[in-house]
């Protein structure tokens, strides 16, 4: 996707173990886990009296067969099924990380595909879905007392993870394009770029985004801010934790490049994840980023979930087998495809009955729509009580702030999974609850700062 012609050597070796908390940088490879790699690597001779691995005649299941929608079969026979029973090394099935190597390449061509390992050499490992991934990322990099820097709104499931690590959050203004570069640097101002690898300076380790169709707000940050925002990254020496699930989800072609696409220094963690084309019952993710950072959540698995299902992963690589990479990327465009409609439906809706009531932007990629709401402050009653009683519910936009005191004139319409008409009356739903919420404030008030709100 990039060619890499306007890419600048780096600036500086990039220190991996400063971004390290103490927890992560104590890790070291199990002896057990060494030979585990040894014996995979072993010819069939090898007589194995070392692993306390179960017998695979113990196993009640043979062998199984799954039958796709367009009628074709997937066969899983006796010796895979073996495979996907059995332990396997916590990196994930070697077959399945080689060929999502191989998609990356072909997708994003990193820069760091040929740099010596120590220099930040993409490396790739399995995940329990991308949360799993992120979590695995924010514990390896995180010490109390920690800066860190994320897109305002974010996702709730990562403010869950930050939270309790007792990092400071600190909120980077985004508009409809994604995370703004200039308030970016003006976030950084209070830290002088020569100063930043100074432990003491507590400069922001990482910069945490969703780019593509981002949860909540459904905004693609554009490819002009992307490049401005790696710069800025590389001036502030910080790393760039790139959450993509929605980045085949894009309306338009060809797909916009990611930041690991640009990453010419090794300073992007990137998060992907089967879940939004595939299955979330799979839970198929997978972390591509410079390998010092991909071995050690490697070793965090092997000391926590061991690793993904090797089912899931086997059920996985023979369903991109059969497809291959062309197949794989044909069906990411007939998922988007349809994500495209159900987007068409729910802004005919909004059109239709939030004229007047509610502004919004047109997301190009994802499944959500971010609505801001008139003459109303905060949307936390709205929903949870107006909306909810005219049996409809959304999320009120306070669950993606990162101070909930605050309110929030925005809701999130997720348009993924309901059809087109279930959306139309959600969408009617909501414009009355909104009339009857700014109704009941003006008749016990008089007038409502709602009704003077300015956000």
């Amino acid at each position: 996707m990039s060619d890499h012609a306007d890419a600048q050597p780096g600036i500086a070796d990039i220190n991996y173990s400063r971004f390290l908390n103490s927890v992560s940088a104590a890790r070291q490879q199990s002896t057990m886990k060494s030979l585990g790699l040894l014996i995979s690597k072993s010819p069939p001779s090898l007589i194995n009296l070392c692993g306390g691995v179960p017998n695979s005649s113990t196993y009640p299941f043979k062998k199984a067969s799954i039958t796709m929608h367009d009628g074709s079969i997937i066969e899983i026979e006796e010796h895979l099924m073996k495979i996907a029973l059995n332990y396997s090394l916590s990196q994930g099935v070697p077959d399945l990380v080689s060929w999502l190597k191989d998609l990356q390449i072909r997708v994003h061509n990193p820069p760091t595909v040929n740099y010596s390992p120590e220099k930040g050499q993409m490396e790739l490992c399995i995940t329990n879905g991308c949360l799993e991934g992120l979590s695995k990322v924010f514990e390896m990099l995180v010490s109390p007392g920690d800066n860190i820097l994320v897109s305002d709104p974010v996702f709730e499931g990562a403010l869950r993870v930050l939270k309790p690590l007792g990092c400071n959050i600190i909120g980077v203004p985004s508009d409809n394009q994604g995370i703004i570069p200039r308030a970016l640097k003006e976030v950084l101002s209070k830290w002088r770029p020569e100063d930043v690898r100074k432990p003491e300076s507590r400069s922001p380790k990482f910069l945490y985004t969703v780019p593509t169709g981002g949860n909540p707000i459904g905004m693609t940050l554009s490819t002009e801010r992307k490049k401005a925002i790696y710069q800025i990254a590389r001036e502030y020496d910080f790393l760039i934790v790139e959450d993509d699930p929605y980045f085949y989800l894009q309306f338009t072609k060809p797909l916009a490049p990611s930041f690991l696409s640009m990453d010419v220094d090794g300073r992007v963690l990137r998060a992907d994840s089967m879940s939004k084309v595939i299955s979330p019952g799979l839970r198929i993710g997978f972390l591509t980023g410079p390998k010092p950072l991909i071995q050690k959540v490697i070793l965090h698995v092997e000391s926590s979930t061991m690793h993904v299902s090797a089912f899931t992963q086997v059920m996985t690589l023979q369903l991109l087998y059969q497809w291959g990479h062309d197949g794989f990327l044909e069906h990411t465009d007939r998922v988007a495809e349809f994500y495209r409609l159900q987007r068409d439906a729910i802004l005919l809706s909004a059109d239709r009955w939030l004229t007047g009531l509610a502004e919004w932007q047109c997301p190009h990629a994802g499944m959500f729509l971010w609505i801001k709401i008139k003459n109303i402050k905060d949307t936390e009653n709205l929903i949870l009580e107006k909306a909810l009683k005219k049996e409809v519910i959304f999320a009120p936009g306070n669950c993606y702030t990162i101070d909930k005191s605050k309110p929030c004139p925005y809701v999130r319409a997720a348009f993924s999974s309901c059809s087109p008409e279930q959306i139309d009356q959600g969408i009617q739903r909501l414009a009355m609850a909104i009339r009857e919420e700014i109704t009941s404030g003006e008749e016990i008030n008089g007038f409502t700062e709602e009704n003077d709100c300015s956000q």
